[in-house]
């Protein structure tokens, strides 16, 4: 089997349900056959590691482990599903504390065992808090960490495509930017369907609302559907934007990165990205006057979030960062 290249990917958080169909996807896609997988429960890491092996992928090199060194160093690429799942009725933000203080633990295991890693992925939740913490605490520059923010965008294309009935293929541009949560900005301005633009199709103010509920609250509802937070879809996308980072398939749909322009300062939060192997890149947001006000409200709401993770003492005031991330 020919892989993308053969350096050192490492899965945190790989024991999971996330992490494991993280793991079997790099390997389907032939990214490396140098797979680390870590977690802190020995057992449930172990069993991903067999059941790998049991796929028999040709050339794969498995690995294991609950030792954070060992998994870390030398590692050039790593996904990070590493934190408390969301249950029914929680939302994103309710896992701010815990999380954070993983993410925290996470960036310094990056700093002290591989600082040279090319690309990191953040997936946990809040992802734009988790990532922004695990950045500070890593010493990255920006280009070099992302956090999963495209299911907002994928959950964007389904609804709309349910709404007027066409293959979801068909629906094009449709993005949400700002944060990855109950506060996303909902763009449609740019929207096409079958190359026509989406105003051109008759949605009612009632059925606009619905998409732009089913948009915000589609992770919710794969809980209710399952039982069980999403898994399926943010290891299939984290693992497309790693494998961009690696030299493949650039990765298009919107990534959250770290912002700090003459507009929004100091947050990480989704953008018209483009990641490819030289990191991530990202530009303008540009839409109708409510579009940006929706981002702006998003931006004020991230700001918030990274107040108090600062008031927690996980991360330092933001004038303080740079003797953390020099960076930054």
């Amino acid at each position: 089997m020919k892989f993308l290249t053969n350096e050192k990917l490492t899965i945190v958080g790989a024991g999971g349900a996330i992490g494991s169909n993280m793991a079997q996807t790099a390997l389907m896609l032939g990214l490396t056959p140098n797979i680390c997988l870590y977690d802190i429960y020995g057992p449930g890491v172990n069993g991903v590691a067999e059941e790998m092996c049991h796929c028999a992928f040709e050339g794969a090199n498995i690995t294991w482990t609950t030792d954070p060194k060992e998994a870390f160093t030398d590692a050039k690429y790593i996904i990070s599903s590493g934190g408390a799942p969301r249950k029914e009725g929680m939302t994103r933000e309710d896992l701010l504390k815990g999380n954070c203080q993983i993410a925290a633990e996470f960036g310094d295991n990056i700093k002290k065992y591989c600082p040279d890693v090319k690309h990191v992925v953040v997936i946990f939740n809040p992802a734009d808090v988790t990532a922004l913490t695990a950045l500070i605490r890593s010493g990255l520059k920006p280009s070099q960490l992302t956090s999963l923010a495209a299911l907002d965008s994928t959950r964007l294309q389904e609804a709309i495509a349910k709404a007027i009935n066409v293959p979801q293929y068909k629906v094009e541009n449709a993005r949400t930017y700002g944060g990855h949560g109950e506060a996303m900005a909902v763009f449609a301005s740019k929207i096409t369907v079958d190359g026509k633009p989406l105003s051109e199709f008759e949605i009612s103010d009632e059925q606009w609302a619905e998409i732009k509920h089913n948009t915000i609250q589609g992770g919710s509802n794969i809980i209710k559907l399952r039982g069980r937070s999403s898994f399926q879809s943010p290891a299939y996308q984290s693992v497309k934007m790693i494998e961009a980072a690696m030299g493949g398939a650039e990765f298009y749909w919107p990534a959250g990165c770290y912002v700090n322009n003459e507009k929004y300062k100091n947050v990480l939060m989704a953008m018209p990205t483009v990641i490819d192997a030289t990191g991530v890149h990202f530009s303008e947001v540009t839409g109708t006057d409510a579009e940006i006000a929706a981002l702006d409200a998003s931006y004020a709401h991230l700001q918030v979030m990274r107040d108090e993770i600062i008031s927690l003492g996980i991360i330092p005031a933001v004038e303080e960062w740079s003797t953390l991330n020099p960076n930054l």
